[in-house]
């Protein structure tokens, strides 16, 4: 997780105002944290601490209010390892719910609104298993039409040697959007 090269200090913009003494990726390593360990801000900070510590890393660690101010704003980078013969793509979507009463709450009492689902596109590199590319749209939205939306989020600079989806995606939507 930690590595003595990562750039924890942020470096000088040249814009006007005082400049950020955390990089992204210091915020975006304690947010992880935050997140891995289901933990409050405040006590993610104090194990982020104890890490740097433990690896013998002599930085600071950023305060409450500006890892809850710079998260806001975050542009999160997430890395993945380039396929060198060209990317397999899998597509698939799956539907998540968001809004609702508990399955108990429904069962016993009936339902006191309509549920709300969202379907989350998901294009996953078939060799190393990494995501790829995402959308997340309303559930009338079809898998056909996304394949362009998933295929344009891969770096052009990468050839994508081939895109397989379930019965769900139309060859011919599919055609379109690689051509």
């Amino acid at each position: 997780w930690l590595d003595k090269d990562m750039q924890w200090l942020a470096q000088p913009r040249g814009k006007r105002g005082r400049c950020q003494k955390f990089s992204d990726a210091a915020i975006q390593f304690c947010l992880t944290i935050k997140g891995l360990f289901g933990q409050p801000l405040r006590q993610t900070l104090g194990l982020v601490q104890s890490l740097l510590r433990m690896a013998g890393l002599p930085w600071s660690v950023p305060d409450y209010s500006t890892v809850c101010r710079r998260q806001k704003s975050l542009n999160v980078q997430v890395h993945y390892r380039a396929s060198e013969k060209g990317l397999h793509l899998l597509a698939d979507s799956t539907g998540i719910k968001f809004l609702g009463e508990g399955e108990w709450k429904t069962k016993k009492h009936g339902a006191e609104r309509r549920r709300q689902w969202r379907k989350v596109h998901l294009g996953i590199d078939a060799q190393t298993l990494q995501i790829r590319a995402i959308a997340v749209t309303t559930n009338e939205v079809g898998d056909s039409p996304m394949a362009a939306v998933l295929l344009g989020q891969i770096p052009s600079h990468e050839q994508v040697a081939s895109l397989t989806g379930d019965g769900a995606y139309d060859t011919k939507d599919v055609h379109e959007a690689c051509y």
